[in-house]
């Protein structure tokens, strides 16, 4: 695969743009991520401002990883909402033995077990990866994330800040859902990618309008600002427990698949063998040292964005100099005291509202993978693996052995996906190397 004959490229990776090009094609780029990544922070929290600089620096940490030859973005990781949830939910709970920062030492530990597949994958190759994470086990796992975070969608734009029913937030909510239907399906061209970024605009401007928007904060905030840093040592003191380990790593199961399908796309895309070079152990590398950076300052965990390959496809600008700008943008961007004020000012519903949509879509991108991959349910295993993980997944199945141990939910459900594919009899695997073959 080779960009040299594909004379619909209008940036080549190592092209460079002219500025105001540059410029032009970073901020898009910024744009694309800028919703969801601001959203995960929002659900769980965290702080926006920070969400936005950690993907600023993963994404340049990634770019130096894979020697500026794959132009991805990196960006909030929607797999560890539950997770952080609960553990945050712990670590206010008095009667918890759980540490504060224990979500953010869960995430140092996710970047470091990217990067232990990462050396199995430089050592071993990838076949034995797709033995362990087929389709029927990646699939239901995805489903479960989205549904297991419907609840909170739901009671995002049913109650109000008291838990009480409240017949504005729901207008609001639903009127944000209705934008963003809108804009995905009717949009065109760049727009139709950032359909999210649409919604929570046209949401918060109606929420003005409604009168449930307090900009009082923007106007009192600076324009340069340094957001509060959530740094070991100096702001808690880290400390791992099983407890975290087993309700977080096992849901690296899904941002690792992610990631190579991502690789894999991308490289159709850009016209371009990523797998092989710069190899997917460098991309994966870089997707862990991003998260470490980001649990390092408080950020949640990162993951590339499949928004900006959407992006890409459309411009055709490949340029890894775009890539550059985007991440030097969204630094600049956590750094802006008002940018920061205005994303706190979001209302609840308008975020509801276009997490309804995000959840969903989340769900049936699993059930698309199923779909995509064949995966025949007549088949008595395909069933049993994919019925058991989504009733464990989203019925909050647990296993506690006292205060030391606890895996429970998707955690959990992954672990038995896991393990059924591997102890059924008749797995199936993709091969990459089957992948790229010139036809």
């Amino acid at each position: 695969m080779s960009q040299e004959n594909d004379k619909n490229i209008v940036l080549a990776i190592n092209e460079k743009p002219t500025l105001g090009q540059g410029i032009l094609l970073s901020i898009q780029h910024l744009f694309a991520m800028f919703g969801a990544t601001v959203l995960v922070p929002a659900l769980t929290g965290m702080n926006p401002s920070i969400a936005l600089i950690s993907s600023g620096l993963g994404t340049l940490a990634f770019i130096l990883i894979t020697r500026g030859k794959v132009p991805s973005y990196l960006g909030s990781s929607f797999a560890f909402i539950n997770p952080i949830i609960a553990l945050k939910a712990l670590e206010a709970d008095p009667n918890s033995s759980l540490e504060m920062g224990s979500f953010l030492v869960g995430s140092f530990v996710i970047g470091l077990v990217y990067a232990l597949v990462a050396l199995i994958i430089s050592k071993a190759g990838t076949n034995w990866l797709m033995k362990l994470l087929p389709p029927i086990v990646v699939g239901p796992v995805i489903m479960v994330i989205g549904l297991g975070l419907a609840t909170t969608a739901v009671s995002m734009v049913t109650n109000n800040s008291n838990g009480e029913y409240d017949l504005n937030f729901v207008i609001v909510g639903f009127f944000t859902l209705l934008i963003t239907i809108i804009a995905a399906i009717f949009s065109r061209g760049f727009l139709s990618v950032v359909p999210i970024l649409v919604g929570i605009i046209g949401g918060y401007v109606f929420s003005i309008i409604m009168g449930i928007v307090d900009l009082e904060p923007v106007i009192k905030a600076k324009w340069f600002e340094i957001p509060d840093f959530t740094v070991p040592f100096l702001d808690y003191t880290p400390t791992l427990s099983w407890y975290v380990i087993f309700l977080m790593v096992p849901v690296a199961i899904v941002p690792i698949a992610e990631h190579i399908g991502h690789q894999l796309v991308l490289s159709k895309v850009i016209n371009k063998d990523l797998i092989k070079d710069p190899g997917l152990d460098r991309s994966m590398l870089g997707d862990g040292i991003a998260t470490m950076l980001a649990s390092l300052i408080g950020g949640p965990p990162n993951t590339t964005y499949g928004e900006n390959i959407g992006v890409l496809a459309i411009t055709r600008a490949f340029s890894i100099y775009v890539f550059l700008g985007a991440a030097c943008f969204a630094i600049l961007f956590g750094f802006c005291g008002k940018i920061s004020a205005l994303l706190s000012t979001i209302p609840t519903p308008v975020m509801g509202g276009v997490s309804i949509l995000l959840f969903g879509i989340i769900a049936s991108s699993g059930l698309r993978m199923l779909v995509e991959n064949n995966v025949d349910f007549k088949i008595k295993r395909n069933l049993i693996i994919s019925s058991v993980i989504l009733v464990i997944g989203i019925g909050g199945a647990a296993i506690h052995i006292g205060n030391m141990f606890s895996l429970e939910g998707m955690a959990l459900a992954s672990i038995v996906g896991v393990v059924l594919n591997l102890v059924l009899p008749g797995r199936e695997f993709i091969n990459f190397n089957e992948m790229f073959k010139e036809e």
